[in-house]
Parts: C-alpha cells; sequence; structure tokens
C-alpha cells in the first residue's frame, strides 16, 4: 500500500502535517511493505530537505498513492479521484459552508475518513490536535492579561518553537494574586493545566477555590457536576449530564462571582446549558475579567464569546451592559481571547504528537485487518454512497438540512 503526505492548500496556510520527518522513518520501519512519498510543499514547517534526508521520496505527483494524508480540508479542485483521504472535513456537524466538499467527495468517489471520526468502540476520540489547543490558549491568555494590564509583555506564541519557549517566557512573568477557573477533563483542558503547573500555579479544591482567598495566584479544575446541577436536586453522575442535559441548568455564577481569569477546556454538548449568559454576565457580583475560550462556541454557552478571533488579530474586548465587542482596554471590557486554530501556533510539536496518535492508532489498522474496527467505524463515504453510520447526513448532503 502507498501512503502520500499532501500539501496543505487551505487559506490562511497551516503549517502542520500528519507526520514529521523522525515519526515517518517509525512508520516505515514498523511496517516496511508500505511505500510513503511526501508531496512537495513551501509551506510545511518541516522542510522538503528534511523528508529527503530521512529517505523519503519528495514529489510534486502523488497520484500513485493510495491513502492521502492531509489535516484540513482539501480544495474540491485539489481531490483526486478514487482515493482514500485523511483529513478534518468539518462535515460530520452538517456544517453549511463544507456541504459543497462532502458532495464533491461522493461525486469523485473518494472513501473519507476524517480525523473526527477515528474513535474507539465508546465513542472516545483516538487522535486530535486538543492537546496543543489547550497549549497555546493557555499561554495566549496569560499574554492578553498582559497587555491589558500592561505589566508585562509575552511574545507571540507563533513566533517561538515549542512549548518548552512558551513554558520559558511564562516563568519570566510575575502574577498579582489571582484566581484562574479552568474547564474541561479532556486533552484540551489538560493541555492547558500542564501550562499552569508548568508555572507552578498552585491548584486547589472547588471548596477552597470558591471560600477562600489566596496570597498567591491558584487555579481550580472544575468539571461539568461542578457548574451543573440538576434541577431536581439530586446528583448523580457525568454519565447522567450527557445523557440528559436537559435535566440540569448552570451554576457556573458561583465560580464567575470569584474568578478573575477564566480558561474555558471544556466540550458542550447540544441542549447543555449555557455556562454564563449575557444577562449573567452584567451582574454586579460577575467578577471575571479576562476569557480563554479554547471551545470557541460562538454566541453561546460563554456569553463574551461574540465571535472567533484570529492568529493575526487574537483579543478583543465584550462590553457586558451594552452586549457589544469594544476595544479589549476598554475599562468595561471583558478581555476575550477565541482564536478557533490554535494548535496553528505550535505546528511543530502539534505535528509530532499527532503523527504519534497516528502511528499509535490508525495505521495498523491497514496491515492487521482492522482487528479493532478502527477504519470501519471512522470511514464516512465509499462507492459514491454515505457509510450506514454517517447516512444522517444524506439530507444534508442533498441540501435539505
Amino acid at each position: 500500500m502507498k501512503f502520500g503526505i499532501i500539501k496543505e492548500r487551505k487559506n490562511p496556510p497551516d503549517r502542520r502535517v500528519v507526520f514529521s520527518p523522525e515519526k515517518l522513518q517509525e512508520f516505515q520501519k514498523k511496517f516496511p511493505n508500505a511505500t510513503i512519498k511526501v508531496e512537495s510543499s513551501d509551506i510545511r514547517v518541516f522542510s522538503d530537505d528534511a523528508y529527503k534526508n530521512a529517505g523519503f521520496e519528495v514529489a510534486n505527483d502523488i497520484s500513485d498513492c493510495d491513502v492521502l494524508l492531509g489535516v484540513k480540508e482539501v480544495p474540491m479542485d485539489a481531490l483526486i479521484p478514487n482515493k482514500k483521504y485523511f483529513f478534518f472535513s468539518h462535515t460530520i456537524k452538517k456544517q453549511p459552508y463544507n456541504r459543497d466538499l462532502l458532495k464533491v467527495i461522493l461525486e469523485k468517489n473518494i472513501e473519507l475518513f476524517d480525523h473526527e471520526t477515528i474513535v474507539k468502540e465508546n465513542g472516545a476520540r483516538l487522535i486530535g490536535f486538543g492537546r496543543y489547543a489547550g497549549i497555546v490558549g493557555a499561554y495566549n491568555g496569560f499574554r492578553a492579561f498582559g497587555l491589558k494590564h500592561e505589566t508585562f509583555h509575552l511574545p507571540k506564541a507563533e513566533t517561538l518553537s515549542d512549548q518548552k519557549s512558551l513554558i520559558s517566557e511564562l516563568n519570566k512573568i510575575t502574577l498579582p494574586n489571582i484566581k484562574i477557573l479552568l474547564t474541561g477533563s479532556g486533552k484540551v483542558a489538560y493541555g492547558a493545566k500542564e501550562m499552569l503547573d508548568k508555572m507552578l500555579i498552585k491548584k486547589v479544591s472547588v471548596e477552597s477555590y470558591l471560600n477562600d482567598a489566596f496570597n498567591e495566584p491558584v487555579y481550580c479544575m472544575a468539571d461539568v457536576l461542578d457548574y451543573n446541577i440538576r434541577k431536581d436536586g439530586q446528583v448523580l453522575s457525568n454519565i447522567d449530564f450527557y445523557k440528559h442535559p436537559e435535566n440540569y441548568e448552570s451554576n457556573f455564577m458561583r465560580f464567575a462571582n470569584v474568578t478573575d481569569y477564566f480558561i474555558a477546556g471544556h466540550f458542550f454538548g447540544d441542549g447543555s446549558p449555557f455556562l454564563f449568559t449575557r444577562e449573567d454576565a452584567k451582574s454586579k457580583d460577575f467578577n471575571i475579567k479576562l476569557v480563554a475560550d479554547i471551545s470557541c462556541d460562538i454566541d453561546g454557552p460563554v456569553a463574551s464569546t461574540l465571535r472567533a478571533s484570529t492568529i493575526a488579530d487574537p483579543i478583543y474586548g465584550y462590553n457586558p451592559q451594552t452586549e457589544s465587542e469594544v476595544d479589549y482596554k476598554d475599562e468595561s471590557a471583558i478581555v476575550v481571547m477565541a482564536v478557533d486554530n490554535l494548535p496553528c501556533e505550535l505546528p511543530k510539536d502539534a505535528s509530532e504528537g499527532f503523527g504519534e496518535l497516528f502511528l499509535e492508532n490508525v495505521i495498523p489498522a491497514f496491515f492487521n485487518n482492522d482487528n479493532d474496527g478502527v477504519l470501519a467505524r471512522a470511514k464516512m463515504t465509499e462507492n459514491g454512497k454515505l457509510t450506514e453510520r454517517f447516512s444522517y447526513l444524506q439530507e444534508y448532503v442533498n441540501g435539505n438540512e
């Protein structure tokens, strides 16, 4: 079987790649029967020469490959018919802007495996860039804090080479005695937690965070049942919340009233209560001054996130009284960092980490008859049709949804 590493063609340019040269060598060593080819790219974080020096063919034409591996959506005119493709298609939630992409994938008889659909039997994702979103998101939040208060000036994450460099910069700053809230329990939240721990910021319990004063910066990690309560007063499990979010209401304000910096690293499921609303943010007791919204659900569970921001212009302000965007330096502003492609700022680390997961969880399936069903579960299209698992997208493809 012949694998091709494709060039990223989406704008703005994305420098990430599924496999670094070193990880590709590991792939080749583990599976010597595989043939691997790399499409030439002038934007990739690893140069063409790095792949050539690692022993791989680099070419402009990879149409002879069977399996094509990329990161972001492939432009419709660049899709090669009758191939297997892996990339983030952003179609599984019926995103209207990519309907035509999925239609063309079907028309070109492509087998699509979306990185988001590569899951365990229980539905848990096996690969992704979540950890790196958390790492960069936490860093960007501190950078915004320094800019708002004019107390320190951190360089942009995209100008630094790796996570170690980000940590080095963070360890140069001095923070006041602030309270930092981190929501979530997945890879995103734990990526952010890595940064807080490397800064030696003290972690405290929910109870202590809500009730105690501290003479140093502290953080608290809150899960869904810490900031949501059942309407009937019962205390059940996370599973109950995920299955029946309609039975819950937000209890987030007890955190909002004592928090200075909020890092939103949670996954927000359909039907879940909003963490805080626009009305909540108007309360005189609402204390949050800065939000690093890594989850970046627009005009949703985090009311201050009016829009996604960009790597070029990552920070804006939200005036809770007027419910409008303002300059982040405005005295009334809640500072918002809501970049929706954070891992792009750390392309080397993100690519290396992604390749490790892909080699461990996906590549073996091509050589063991897909023993664990990873490929079967992930396959969205086959023979010009949606697979049964993704048949719910048919009306979306037809333009009826």
